[in-house]
């Protein structure tokens, strides 16, 4: 419970800090490779709900370009990902932005992913417990298959962690999210270039 109440947030605030400090020349040559190939705006910005569903704006570097038709709508995903964008996406470098979300408050370095704000009203009641904590840069289902999983596996892993949060789980979960990174798995499920969108679940598991 103290870890959980005070200890997370405080390891939060300096690990952010140490990891911008450490990354910043990083995150200046990946801004500066993202406008020379995908133009403005370097950030890709996006409303995400937070810990009790409050929504925050969550940072990224943009993976695609805006590329759109006759009409004026985005392309699909598949299309306007550049070959730039999945490097981007595989090293996971396109995250490091949302350290300053971390910093902030918005984020945790661990904990269930920021989903989008569509899927709040789709929740059953055991799937709105996710929004009990901060959402993480890393979670439990990020390293047991990330977008590779179905939707029910993900949220299983999610309330897991929630029901279990302590210093050595968080630790198990970021050695394992070092390793994937290290080894570029899980980033994109079989079929879709980013994860199939989530269009509610009817179960309610206890």
């Amino acid at each position: 419970m103290i870890y959980r109440k005070y200890l997370k947030r405080m390891l939060d605030i300096i690990i952010s800090i140490l990891l911008i400090i450490v990354l910043s020349p990083v995150m200046l040559v990946v801004a500066i490779f993202v406008r020379l190939k995908l133009g403005s705006s370097v950030l890709f910005k996006q409303l995400r709900p937070g810990l009790n569903g409050k929504i925050f704006t969550m940072y990224k570097f943009r993976t695609m370009t805006d590329k759109r038709d006759e009409n004026g709508e985005p392309l699909p995903n598949h299309i306007r990902l550049t070959k730039f964008g999945r490097v981007l996406r595989s090293t996971s470098l396109d995250e490091l932005p949302e350290l300053f979300n971390i910093l902030k408050g918005d984020m945790s370095l661990i904990g269930p992913r920021p989903l989008l704000i569509e899927y709040l009203p789709l929740y059953n009641e055991r799937q709105k417990h996710r929004h009990d904590i901060r959402p993480g840069l890393s979670g439990l289902a990020q390293v047991n298959g990330r977008n590779a999983i179905s939707w029910e596996d993900k949220f299983d892993y999610d309330i897991y962690y929630v029901e279990n949060i302590s210093f050595l789980l968080d630790l198990k979960i970021t050695c394992r999210t070092i390793l994937q990174v290290l080894k570029r798995e899980g980033v994109n499920s079989s079929k879709f270039v980013t994860m199939e969108k989530f269009k509610g679940e009817s179960v309610v598991k206890n």
